[in-house]
């Protein structure tokens, strides 16, 4: 393949050099950055060899390319001066205000989103379970569930102060010091009092900084500045010493004075906006937010909802958005419900039904890659569905007490209107199944998959290539995994691996044909001629290395079972890393068929997934 030609058209069809702000790239894909979408000839760059797909997400272009993606972003550094330009700006390289608007959100909010979906479950089930009289609220059965509920909230400037200083790359424990004193018990106590305290003269507005969201967020991006300031001017002997000292020093007060204050306002004007638009029609808000959640959750733009939420339950103590939007991910699993009863597809049956659990339980993509997007009517189904579920939800007043995933395990949430949200929920499961049965499965799904080929091969003379498995893990399918490419087997077909210790293995004997930089991600080709990649964890490439171990380099001999890398799985967990391992034949168009092991419990070593030649 010539990789010079199609660098040229990868970035002709970008819109040209000029309207790239940023270009990097992970184990499989070309990440742009740029600064006008619309002009990205996306079906161009899909139709170019060697291009397995494009998909946009997080403010992000990306070209998923494969193993070769190392290669092709070579030759675009080649015949650009992208890398220059981006070493020489590297304050613009995120792309436009709304792009970094949208990655700081999603960076500091998603890697605590599964403990904050458990707290709040908790808060729900212990409301409705004191409510109807299961629970004294004076027992201490309540008291401790109430703890390990709402624990999380109260103390969440201390926990946002964590992911806000790795995503501002501040000192975490200088982060962690500045939220403990906005929630300092001799502070809340004087709150409590109605205290006048000053500091040097100044008096200080006094507020209640648990569960807040907005201010410690501002407050770790000025303590950004002022640490770099001081990191500067602090000879390196007093540096570790003094920059603490002179931090802490400058932002509590400051942070207690301005920041606080004002982030407090703010927060009340966001909550009161929020509520009057509501207020204006709380059906029609549903209607609006059910139909278009999908949408804005496949573009990334739903982390921006994030804060609204959380914002909405510290100041008002319930929050009406999350009940809005349960509906749309149940329509989601009622779409691919309707395509699992309807197709014939043997494969599109296996992966709907899938998808319909992993729907059931908050996540929806396999269910928007795998399935109802690509057959498009019952995704529009589902939107429909989800508007007017929605709908219903706005209509009893429906909110939740909490920010949880939304799933049907987490239904209890929403304490308020919970009578009118379970109609919503699974009025918009049903509808949506039964409308895609009736009419969202075009005719050539409903017919069995022709066998001829089936019956004309002579199973003797069938080859097979064997991949040994790389980890020692729990295996599950490739399309369960949160990943919408991997997932949607653009990048081919293979499995997913739930490692269970921090070693990873040749999967064959060959070559190491991608050693990637980061460590992260290696590729492979076999003596036979498969072509496998080995991606540990998903969007690990953010880590830049740490964490890992590497063990060979591009070029390396390889038998089955070499030690080629190790990773921190302690580490990478704390950092917030899913470790699912996608291993997938990059190279699947040239088997017959690729059938995974069947088997749950896997050891490094053994027969993961066999290619029929």
């Amino acid at each position: 393949m010539d990789y010079q030609k199609l660098a040229k058209e990868i970035i002709k069809n970008v819109g040209g050099e000029e309207n790239v702000a940023d270009l990097y790239h992970c184990a499989t894909r070309l990440r742009f950055t740029l600064k006008n979408d619309n002009k990205a000839n996306r079906n161009a760059i899909e139709q170019l060899e060697g291009i397995i797909t494009v998909t946009e997400s997080g403010g992000m272009f990306q070209v998923v390319i494969g193993n070769n993606v190392a290669t092709v972003h070579d030759a675009i550094m080649e015949q650009t001066d992208l890398g220059t330009k981006q070493q020489n700006n590297e304050d613009d390289k995120k792309g436009n205000l709304f792009e970094r608007f949208v990655d700081l959100l999603s960076g500091i909010f998603s890697p605590v989103l599964g403990l904050m979906a458990s707290a709040g479950l908790i808060k729900g089930l212990n409301f409705i379970l004191s409510k109807y009289g299961v629970l004294d609220p004076t027992s201490g059965t309540y008291r401790i569930l109430a703890a390990a509920g709402d624990s999380f909230y109260y103390f969440m400037p201390i926990i946002l102060a964590i992911t806000a200083a790795r995503k501002f790359k501040v000192n975490q424990f200088l982060a962690v010091a500045l939220a403990g004193g906005l929630i300092y018990p001799d502070l809340v106590n004087a709150l409590n009092a109605k205290e006048s305290l000053d500091f040097i003269g100044i008096p200080v507005v006094l507020a209640k900084y648990s569960g807040t969201v907005i201010p410690i967020i501002l407050a770790v991006w000025v303590l950004k500045y002022v640490e770099g300031f001081f990191k500067k001017i602090l000879h390196e002997s007093i540096r570790n010493l003094l920059t603490p000292f002179f931090c802490l020093v400058i932002m509590l007060p400051l942070t207690l004075l301005a920041i606080g204050p004002v982030a407090m306002y703010t927060s009340s004007l966001l909550a009161s906006g929020y509520l009057y638009i509501y207020n204006l029609s709380p059906i029609v808000s549903g209607i609006v937010l059910g139909a278009a959640w999908q949408v804005l959750v496949m573009f990334g733009l739903h982390w921006g909802f994030v804060p609204v939420i959380l914002n909405n339950i510290a100041v008002h103590g319930r929050d009406s958005i999350s009940a809005m939007i349960g509906p749309s991910v149940a329509a989601q699993a009622g779409a691919s419900l309707g395509v699992f009863f309807k197709t014939k597809n043997k494969d599109m049956k296996s992966l709907s039904l899938s998808a319909f659990i992993s729907a059931l339980l908050g996540i929806t993509e396999p269910a928007v890659y795998g399935v109802t997007l690509k057959l498009k009517r019952p995704f529009i189904i589902a939107c429909i569905a989800g508007a007017i579920g929605g709908g219903i939800s706005g209509a009893f007043g429906s909110a939740a007490i909490a920010s949880v995933q939304k799933s049907i395990l987490t239904i209890p949430v929403v304490a308020h209107g919970l009578v009118g949200y379970i109609i919503a929920y699974f009025f918009a499961l049903i509808s949506a199944c039964v409308l895609t049965v009736l009419f969202g499965v075009k005719k050539e799904l409903h017919e069995e998959p022709t066998t001829k080929q089936e019956t004309t091969v002579d199973e003797t003379l069938i080859k097979r290539e064997s991949i040994s498995s790389p980890l020692t893990g729990h295996a599950k399918p490739l399309e369960e995994i949160s990943d919408p490419v991997f997932a949607g087997g653009a990048m081919g077909k293979g499995i997913a691996i739930v490692p269970k210790d921090g070693k990873v293995y040749s999967p064959v004997d060959g070559t190491v044909t991608m050693a990637f930089p980061t460590k992260h991600a290696y590729g492979f080709t076999s003596t036979a001629g498969g072509e496998v990649l080995v991606h540990i964890g998903l969007d690990t490439v953010k880590l830049n290395g740490e964490g890992f171990t590497s063990y060979v380099e591009t070029g390396s001999k390889v038998k089955k079972g070499d030690l080629i890398a190790e990773f921190d799985m302690k580490k990478l967990k704390e950092l917030g890393f899913d470790l699912t391992t996608p291993v997938v034949v990059t190279n699947s168009n040239k088997y017959l068929d690729i059938l995974p092991l069947n088997k749950k419990d896997i050891v490094h070593g053994e027969e993961t997934l066999s290619l029929l030649i």
